[in-house]
């Protein structure tokens, strides 16, 4: 029984993703977008929130970070960056290609907001 137990531990922490995990990889979407960074973090959080309560943000150097996900796996993550016209928006996923509970509203927001 401890076997199996220590065998499911690793086989959960193999697979822990997070923002730093996914940022290395190609966005899924790149965009600009004139208004501030707090403004357009503020118009994508209550969707997210709608779409996943696992939805967190938090402030950053040069703007904002929005992140859903849990138990140390993160699924999507917003970076947020200030630019001299508004702000630079990048969306990462975790799999873009699978559908998950919400995805469609969590894309959605980050296009309908910019």
């Amino acid at each position: 029984m401890r076997i199996l137990i220590g065998a499911l531990a690793l086989g959960l922490l193999a697979g822990c993703v997070s923002p730093g995990d996914l940022k290395a990889k190609k966005p899924t979407l790149s965009a600009a977008s004139k208004k501030e960074p707090k403004q357009y973090a503020l118009c994508v959080l209550p969707r997210w929130q709608d779409a996943r309560s696992a939805t967190s943000m938090s402030e950053t150097v040069s703007g904002y970070r929005l992140v859903i996900g849990e138990f140390q796996l993160a699924d999507e993550l917003l970076e947020i960056n200030t630019t001299s016209s508004g702000s630079r928006v990048d969306f990462f996923q975790r799999v873009a290609w699978m559908p998950g509970v919400g995805r469609t509203a969590i894309e959605a927001a980050v296009r309908e907001c910019l």
